[in-house]
């Protein structure tokens, strides 16, 4: 059987604000959405609130600077990064010919939040995203960044012809809908699935995973019981502060998940994601580390990267963008008893671009033709899987 981790880079609609293009253009807007929504949870709103609250709705788009000062967005939907839900309460004086104005006195005078706005998915790259599924061909996939268990059975409806007899997917902490979901074939059921989203950081007073790490048990045709620890970490990016230590954390949190199911009698495990880091960072030592137990399928001599002969995997070692080992974000790790049973595997690539600005056609790879740019990719990453003798 084949197991697969993809990155799809959501596959309906994504916030405007995630630019695929162009990924740091829209990380103020992002950056402004977390302040707002922090702000606005304050039960008692002060004066530097209630501007930074201003500021933050300015930089999504909500409001726009024009000769008679700041005004509300004519082109809300067309242009702005989000819109301003107020559902009880008074949360905003917005009057066409004054400066906006906040009224609430804090978080029980209202009941509202900012949503981002979101864009259809290019309909190209959604149909290369579903040739990539089809080609690689996994019998259980892992996807990242999908929005919802609904799209993801309308994905497999649609443009899989219905490949998977089950699609689940548990709603995590990131509000803009990328979140890390699961299918599987007819003939393995999915016995139970137990969700990490609520295990708190224990450095902060929030939750610690930024999505979630759900562990599926999985019931296999011949009897066997496979454990699929699903993971998207702490993304790379510094607009709210180092983000190296929370990934430490949560690499940490997820080796604990592991060491438990191994305890309980868990033989084969597979802990498979988006670990947004490459293999010798620091934070990513609880689960590539020389102490830990589970082996990294890119490690395996059967790793060879069969689906795409012009694939150089040994110089090309990574699975994001350009391949380099610094862009190795995409991992299948496994318990020992599962890694003996790898027969092959690789890093499928036909669905990726390389780099967003590249004007030219990847060469380290076979792209699929109808890709002729980075709009049109499948995704950013490739798919990783391995086959395993089970």
């Amino acid at each position: 059987m084949r197991l697969a981790t993809y990155n799809v880079e959501n596959l309906f609609a994504r916030a405007r604000a995630l630019d695929p293009v162009d990924p740091g253009k829209g990380q103020p807007a992002l950056s402004a959405y977390e302040e707002f929504n922090r702000i606005a949870a304050h039960p008692v709103y002060s004066d530097e609130d209630k501007a930074a609250m201003l500021a933050a709705l300015e930089t999504l788009r909500v409001f726009v600077r024009t000769r008679a000062g700041r005004r509300a967005n004519p082109d809300l939907f067309g242009n702005a990064f989000a819109v301003l839900r107020e559902n009880k309460g008074d949360f905003l004086a917005a009057p066409a010919n004054a400066e906006p104005h906040i009224v609430a006195t804090g978080r029980a005078s209202w009941n509202g939040w900012v949503d981002l706005i979101v864009d259809p998915v290019d309909e190209l790259s959604t149909r290369m995203t579903a040739r990539v599924v089809a080609d690689v061909g996994a019998d259980v996939l892992c996807v990242v960044e999908a929005e919802s268990r609904p799209s993801l059975v309308k994905f497999n409806d649609e443009l899989l012809g219905h490949r998977y007899d089950h699609a689940m997917l548990v709603d995590g902490n990131d509000p803009r809908g990328i979140d890390v979901g699961l299918f599987c074939v007819a003939g393995i059921e999915i016995d139970w699935v137990r969700s990490h989203v609520d295990v708190p950081d224990p450095a902060s007073d929030r939750r610690l995973f930024s999505r979630d790490c759900p562990v599926y048990r999985l019931l296999l045709p011949g009897g066997a019981e496979l454990y699929m620890v699903l993971n998207h970490l702490k993304s790379q990016s510094f607009t709210s502060g180092d983000p190296d230590p929370l990934r430490t954390r949560q690499a940490t949190e997820v080796r604990a998940v592991y060491d438990r199911l191994r305890a309980a009698g868990a033989e084969f495990v597979a802990v498979v994601g988006d670990f947004n880091k490459r293999p010798d960072h620091a934070s990513l030592r609880p689960l590539l580390g020389p102490d830990s137990p589970l082996v990294d399928a890119y490690s395996l001599d059967a790793f060879s990267g069969l689906f795409d002969p012009l694939d150089v995997n040994r110089e090309r070692p990574g699975s994001f963008q350009s391949c380099t080992i610094g862009n190795r974000l995409d991992y299948i790790l496994l318990s020992p008893e599962l890694a003996a049973r790898v027969t092959d595997g690789g890093v499928f690539r036909r669905g990726l671009w390389g780099t967003p600005s590249n004007v030219k056609r990847p060469k380290l790879w076979d792209a699929y033709p109808e890709i002729t740019g980075a709009r049109h990719a499948a995704s950013d990453h490739g798919a990783v899987w391995v086959e395993v003798d089970l």
